[in-house]
């Protein structure tokens, strides 16, 4: 299969971008998914409604991500990227700076914990914030400008330091 021209990828990427969120807001609005909630339903009330949604999300972004990395074989090169070289400790593709897979981790661990705790006090995981936000909650609409700044901040000062400090433990 050839690769989309330049030209071609440029126009076509955006608009199907902005398709894909418009139908992913939009599932996210009319079944109130939650992955925060979910596990907090589960935990609280043996509720599963909003828990099955989440493992779904998970379960066919897999199979999607797979499907895709066969039908098109040079767009996720790196698929496999764990049993590619037969080693547990190899690094992960996309790893920001190169850190290892030790650091990217304990990144990954504290970055979930951070979102968890934010999310289960403010009542709901970042997708459902924004989609409260489009619905009109204020609330809401603070967290994703909070998100947004948060982001912005961490990729321009914070990225860098963490990287150094990883670097200077050795990990």
């Amino acid at each position: 299969m050839d690769a989309l021209a330049k030209e071609t990828a440029i126009i076509l990427v955006p608009i199907v971008t902005i398709i894909l969120g418009f139908i992913i807001g939009w599932l996210g609005q009319r079944s109130g998914f939650c992955s925060i909630g979910g596990i907090r339903d589960f935990i609280l009330f043996r509720q599963t409604r909003l828990l099955k949604g989440y493992i779904g999300l998970i379960v066919s972004a897999f199979v999607f991500y797979l499907l895709f990395s066969f039908l098109i074989p040079t767009a996720f090169p790196k698929f496999f990227w764990l049993l590619q070289d037969g080693n547990l400790f190899t690094a992960i593709p996309g790893a920001p700076a190169g850190l290892s897979v030790a650091a990217t981790i304990i990144c990954m661990i504290v970055g979930g914990i951070f979102v968890g705790i934010i999310g289960t006090l403010l009542g709901g995981c970042p997708l459902r914030q924004v989609v409260m936000t489009s619905e009109g909650n204020v609330k809401s609409g603070f967290f994703v400008i909070g998100m947004i700044i948060g982001a912005l901040i961490f990729s321009a000062f914070v990225l860098g330091w963490v990287v150094n400090f990883f670097g200077l433990v050795g990990i």
